[in-house]
């Protein structure tokens, strides 16, 4: 291989020249070309912020609202379901008669009923005269 000097070769001129002192002045060049007056800068949160707060608050009553009815509606199922099954459960079971219920319950219970059975003689006379099916339970 041949060793290669580069000094000693001649040089190949570039076809380019630089003008003299052009790189004295070419960062003052630059900034008077720069425009003087700041760009108003608009953060993206500034911009977003209305729609931020709109997704926010439909995504809190979105997850509210379920969550609230179905609150309320097993308290209510709650309630209407375990007096259904006592019925259920009394209505279905033969084998217990009215004696054997009553032998069950305690005095508590059975005052208990008593009280939210009674009925005015009134509202009863008036709950007959209202029902257009009296006369077929009385006679069958």
């Amino acid at each position: 291989m041949n060793n290669f000097k580069l000094d000693n070769e001649p040089k190949i001129k570039s076809g380019f020249q630089i003008p003299d002192n052009y790189f004295d002045t070419f960062s003052e060049k630059v900034m008077n070309q720069l425009p003087t007056e700041e760009p108003k800068i608009i953060s993206l949160w500034d911009r977003n912020k209305r729609w931020v707060y709109s997704v926010a608050a439909i995504l809190v009553l979105s997850l509210t609202i379920p969550l609230a009815n179905q609150f309320q509606s097993t308290t209510t199922e709650i309630a209407t379901t375990e007096t259904n099954e006592i019925e259920n459960y009394l209505a279905y079971h033969a084998s217990l008669s009215d004696e054997e219920i009553i032998k069950l319950l305690d005095k508590e219970d059975i005052a208990e009923i008593e009280i939210t059975n009674s009925l005015d003689e009134e509202a009863l006379k008036q709950a007959l005269y209202e029902d257009s099916n009296t006369e077929y339970y009385i006679t069958n």
